[in-house]
């Protein structure tokens, strides 16, 4: 297939756009901010209209500095975020809860006789982060009216009339049976949403409508799940590769092929895709806080922005001894305690903001340490290396960091919006089933390569004096 694609990236702080021809590259780019509330008590959402009207702002702006026309579409979303809305409308009738929300604590608190059954359906641990304890918890607390769904679902809706959502995002519900990609109606019973109309569930490249909300009609060929897009990117497309996206939060996935692997280390087991109805898996950790807690630290002035990462931290030549987990938004794989809050401890007087910075990238940096080595231990075997994308890969002190710690090259992608690009191939797939995943994809060459510059002596030590704070956590 020849011709343009748009690809959007309906994130959680904003939605990106892209314009993208496979012989020219990016030819046109968007981008809309999304502003979700944080309150009190773990509580995070975000008005739905906005989330539209940021995909229609953004992909307005791609597709007018393109100044071309575009052959397909393909959307991505936040994975876990959900609503309630009238099909008939498409008129929200609740806010959108966002993937950091912990108001369905007590959903998963009541199931948790159920936790392994419901990991072993469905891949994923028991945890408000999912999406069905939200659609349970709307369902007991706001409205029993109209559907409740994952937000992808409302905005193809919107955008096209069909009521789908892609194997991936469906992953991510903890309603899928994992080995079948198809509705669990156990899962569904435990929640106690078999009542429920789930939209249909299709393969992550395939036709399924057309939107004119940009203007000309376009077809809606590719639909997935942000980060499963990443790896996409990545040419991560079968087993052994390793991703990491450094966004609102840090998310590593590895391939494992066309089979789950349901280990024991604490990650989740998910759809990767699935594409001519072949369905490939991979397993997924998470930090919640990466871009959010760099925000947080400009919120208090000690950065002004996260520009200042590296002439801040560079400042000084270590930590001071300060230690930073920054478990903002609680601690997520391996540990699943999103109930626990961060901690900062070894300050002292001469402490200053370059000793805050260094600890902060220290703390991200041995989280995603700490999903890498879960990784290895579902895997059988370490990656080679980690490639990574996002917004804080542009921060040397970060990714020089990761790469100590980890004691592994660190591969920065030259290609800063994997997630739309992701999503863009996944488009270009769906619109012409002849073409092969591989050539839909952009060129996969690295445009910074990260190697340890210290030996593993050293990290190790590095990563016990975090292990150890975290363990103080997890026993208060």
């Amino acid at each position: 297939m020849t011709g343009a694609v748009l690809a959007v990236d309906q994130g959680t702080s904003g939605t990106k756009a892209l314009v993208i021809c496979p012989e020219r590259g990016v030819l046109g780019t968007g981008f809309a901010l999304v502003r979700p509330r944080h309150l009190p008590g773990g509580l995070v959402e975000v008005d739905p209209p906005e989330l539209y009207d940021s995909v229609l702002d953004a992909g307005r702006r791609a597709l007018a500095e393109a100044g071309e026309p575009v052959v397909a579409m393909g959307l991505a979303n936040q994975g876990e975020t959900v609503l309630a809305w009238d099909p008939e409308t498409g008129r929200p009738l609740t806010d959108a809860l966002v993937w950091q929300d912990r108001r369905a604590e007590s959903v998963c608190a009541e199931l948790d006789e159920h936790a392994e059954e419901l990991r072993q359906l469905t891949g994923l641990p028991l945890d408000p982060y999912f999406a069905a304890p939200k659609m349970a918890w709307i369902r007991a607390h706001l409205t029993r009216e109209g559907v409740v769904t994952t937000s992808d679902a409302w905005l193809v809706h919107r955008l096209t009339g069909a009521y789908v959502t892609d194997a991936a995002t469906a992953g991510r519900t903890q309603l899928l049976d994992l080995d079948s990609a198809t509705w669990s109606p156990r899962a569904l019973e435990l929640y106690g949403l078999s009542a429920e109309r789930l939209p249909d569930v299709v393969d992550t490249a395939a036709p399924v409508g057309t939107t004119t909300a940009f203007g000309p009609e376009i077809p809606l060929t590719g639909l997935v799940v942000d980060q499963q897009a990443a790896l996409l990117a990545h040419r991560i497309t079968g087993p052994g590769g390793v991703k990491c996206t450094y966004g609102t939060g840090a998310f590593l996935l590895a391939h494992t092929g066309d089979t789950p692997r349901r280990g024991t280390s604490g990650l989740a087991a998910c759809v990767a895709w699935r594409h001519a109805g072949r369905t490939s898996y991979c397993l997924d950790g998470q930090v919640y806080t990466a871009a959010s807690a760099v925000r947080w630290l400009t919120d208090l002035g000690v950065i002004t922005s996260a520009a200042d990462l590296d002439p801040v931290g560079g400042a000084v030549p270590d930590a001071g001894g300060v230690t930073f987990v920054p478990a903002l938004a609680g601690l997520a794989a391996p540990w699943w305690r999103g109930d626990l809050r961060g901690s900062l401890t070894g300050l002292g007087l001469d402490t200053g903001p370059g000793h805050l910075v260094r600890a902060l990238c220290e703390g991200l940096a041995a989280q995603v340490v700490a999903l890498a080595e879960a990784a290895a231990s579902d895997l059988g075997t370490p990656p080679a290396a980690l490639r990574v994308d996002g917004g804080l890969t542009r921060s040397t002190l970060l990714m020089q960091t990761q790469a100590d710690l980890l004691q592994r090259p660190v591969e920065v992608s030259a290609l800063p919006e994997a997630t739309a690009l992701g999503a863009g191939a996944l488009a270009r797939l769906g619109a012409d089933p002849g073409l092969s995943v591989e050539d839909a994809l952009p060129d996969g060459k690295p445009a910074a390569v990260y190697e340890p510059r210290i030996g593993a002596d050293e990290a190790a030590e590095r990563l016990g004096t975090f292990r150890t704070a975290v363990t103080a956590l997890l026993a208060s």
